[in-house]
């Protein structure tokens, strides 16, 4: 027969004491652990993420004065396909107050015309046009440029904060001295169309139209996406 100890019993104990010592060890351990890596959800990839809400101006003025423009070759042009993109950084857009989804049927949708009436001299605009060339660094001839406003007047842009107007270079295809060849303005049109025809919301569209206007209408639904090669649904 074995002998057995009469301190069987204390040492059971230790065993037992020195095994909750190593799970709260380990506990302490993980919950630090825990601290120190905490777990987070998966990023938003950059397709979804928001927006940012587009800045409002002064809108419409009784009168004009020129506005001040970013430093010299401070900005630099983007493209899409060869069309010429604005910075973001330069010229993000700017939204008139006087133009919201409630007022559009007394603002931009009126019939007898309403951007004529807010518009900017050309005395204001050409000297605020040559000081933004300079801002971009162009240096082809101005009268082959537009000074464009990003968020044009008839989707409800700010007629003269500077950060809805950049000096557009001309686009592919372009013959020098026949002045601009702007597909935007006709993008711009469309969209206008969309919004009175309420197709489209006011906000919707200025967004897709500061984001990239050569995919504002695939970006709003009005029109296929060109690198779509799915088919129609059956």
């Amino acid at each position: 027969m074995a002998y057995l100890p009469r301190c069987t019993g204390l040492t059971t104990t230790v065993l037992l004491l020195a095994a909750l010592t190593s799970c709260t060890t380990h506990t302490t351990a993980s919950s630090d652990a825990a601290k120190a890596s905490p777990r987070t959800s998966s990023s938003t990839s950059v397709d979804q993420a928001p927006l940012a809400p587009l800045a409002y101006g002064p809108g419409p003025q009784s009168t004009y004065t020129v506005q001040a423009q970013p430093a010299a070759g401070s900005c630099h042009y983007g493209n899409d396909h060869g069309q010429p993109l604005p910075d973001t950084k330069c010229t993000p857009g700017a939204l008139s107050p006087a133009v919201t989804q409630a007022t559009v049927g007394t603002t931009i949708c009126r019939s007898g015309g309403y951007t004529g009436t807010i518009r900017p001299p050309v005395g204001i605009t050409n000297k605020e046009k040559a000081a933004n060339a300079q801002s971009y660094g162009y240096t082809g001839a101005l009268h082959d440029a537009e000074y464009d406003h990003l968020i044009s007047l008839q989707l409800g842009g700010d007629p003269n904060d500077p950060r809805n107007l950049w000096v557009e270079p001309p686009s592919p295809g372009h013959q020098a001295g026949a002045g601009p060849n702007n597909p935007k303005d006709a993008v711009e049109t469309r969209l206008h169309t969309a919004i009175c025809k309420n197709q489209v919301t006011l906000t919707a569209a200025q967004q897709a139209i500061a984001t990239d206007w050569e995919t504002a209408e695939q970006r709003l639904g009005l029109k296929p996406d060109p690198s779509d090669t799915s088919g129609p649904a059956d």
